[in-house]
Parts: structure tokens; C-alpha cells; sequence
């Protein structure tokens, strides 16, 4: 049991991040069964991408929210800003099921794929100036829970989400089950539950939120996920988070 989970946050690490980690195919097979290897890549990833967030307070806010982008697609990669490109495409043509997943396989770079790219970017910066603005635990305790909560989402399409096609997205749910999402998720809303309504909390909430808007979408338009669907989720996912931890400092 060890050996897999061990197995398996080395294949999530190597296909999640650019972090230097070598992977097998044992590694990428063991974590496509294990959904559980999601959020645990998301709080590695999280705490690495928050390292600028430290200077919350010292530096000026746009230096601060400058280095926290950096940091993100450093430590992340651009692939899920790929699926982000492709679910823009697919969002803004007209026609079906099939007319939209052919728009999503095509490699042309549509306007959609332009602004929802530009969207996820901007809302990133700018959730990380608004977390440059609290001080240096909240901007890190919301940075983390966000990577934690959209990784989280990206379990539970793994373990409840059906692909409406042979892909990246298949490879997963044809892997994983229910099961796989229980223990992962106890221990996850079991630490929001002692910490509610702490401002990381409420990220965490909301970046589950976020990815569940896009699998909802992907469900109803393209008949199911998709790779492009889950790194789309991913994206959207922290935006949604970042901005939401941050709605909940101001407020509380």
C-alpha cells in the first residue's frame, strides 16, 4: 500500500509539474489509479508557489503578486493553460457535441482560447495582489488550499467523471473509483472543518467550486471530461479560490 501511494505521488509530481522528478510507467499507471496523489501534488505545489507570498507586507504588492504568477506556471507548467486555450475554443463556437470536441482537438488558436487564457492569467496576478495585501500566513494558507482544493476537484472528475471519448481524460476514469475519493477527501474536509471559516477554508471550498463548474459544462456541451477538461479545471479552479480567499479576508 505504501509502495503504491509512494508509486504514484512520483508519477502525480512528474505529470503535474515541472518540479525535476523522474517518473516510470509503473509511477504513471500507479497514479492514475490513486486519485488520492492529486491533492497531495497540490499541497507540494502550492507550498512551493507561495514562496513569494512570504514577502507580503515587505515588497510592493504588484512585486509580490508579479512573483506568485511566476512561481505558479514555474512550479505547474503551461500544460493546463493548454486545456484552458482548447475549453475557450470550445466554449465560444456554435453547434453540438461533435462541433464542439472537434474545435477542442483542433491545434488552431482561436479568440476564445485567447481570452480564456488571458482570463486565467490576469485573474491569477490579480488574486495574488489581493493576496499580497494580507499578511504572510493567510497569503500562504490560501495559496496552498487553492493548489490542494483544484487538485481535489480533479479527483473527484477522476472518480465520478466519465469521459465522453478515448484520451487523457478516459485513462483516468476508467482507472479510478468512488473508493479511490473517500480517504482523500475525509482528511481534506476534515482539516476545512477545524479551520472554518479561516479565509483558507473558504478558498479551498471555492476552488472544488471552481473545477466543478467546468466539469459541469464539459458534461452538458462536450458529453463528459476530457485532459483538457481537467487542466481547464485546474486553472479555473485556483482563480476561483484565490479570489474567494480573498473576498473572505475582506470580509472577515
Amino acid at each position: 500500500m505504501i509502495r503504491r501511494w509512494l508509486r504514484a505521488t512520483r508519477g502525480a509530481v512528474a505529470f503535474l509539474t515541472r518540479l525535476p522528478v523522474a517518473s516510470r510507467e509503473d509511477h504513471w499507471e500507479a497514479f492514475r489509479s490513486t486519485p488520492g496523489a492529486f491533492p497531495l501534488v497540490g499541497l507540494l505545489t502550492g507550498a512551493t508557489a507561495a514562496v513569494p507570498l512570504l514577502a507580503s507586507g515587505e515588497l510592493s504588492p504588484a512585486t509580490v503578486a508579479f512573483g506568485y504568477l511566476v512561481a505558479v506556471y514555474l512550479v505547474t507548467g503551461i500544460n493546463h493553460l493548454d486545456g484552458v486555450a482548447d475549453v475557450g475554443d470550445a466554449v465560444v463556437v456554435h453547434g453540438d457535441v461533435e462541433r464542439r470536441r472537434a474545435v477542442l482537438t483542433d491545434t488552431t488558436t482561436g479568440v476564445g482560447a485567447l481570452l480564456a487564457v488571458t482570463v486565467v492569467i490576469v485573474g491569477v496576478a490579480l488574486g495574488g495582489y489581493g493576496l499580497a495585501g494580507t499578511s504572510p500566513v493567510v497569503a500562504v494558507g490560501v495559496a496552498v488550499s487553492v493548489e490542494v482544493g483544484a487538485k481535489l476537484g480533479m479527483a473527484a472528475m477522476a472518480c465520478f467523471g466519465s469521459a465522453g471519448y478515448d484520451g487523457m481524460g478516459r485513462q483516468f476514469t476508467a482507472s479510478s473509483t468512488p473508493n479511490g475519493f473517500v480517504l482523500p477527501g475525509a482528511i481534506v474536509f476534515a482539516v476545512v472543518a477545524f479551520v472554518w471559516p479561516h479565509p483558507a477554508a473558504i478558498a479551498l471550498c471555492a476552488a472544488i467550486g471552481g473545477t466543478g463548474l467546468v466539469w459541469y459544462w464539459a458534461n452538458r456541451h462536450l458529453g463528459g471530461v476530457s485532459g483538457d477538461v481537467f487542466g481547464a479545471a485546474n486553472e479555473i479552479g485556483r482563480v476561483v479560490g484565490l479570489h474567494a480567499g480573498v473576498i473572505a479576508w475582506t470580509l472577515l
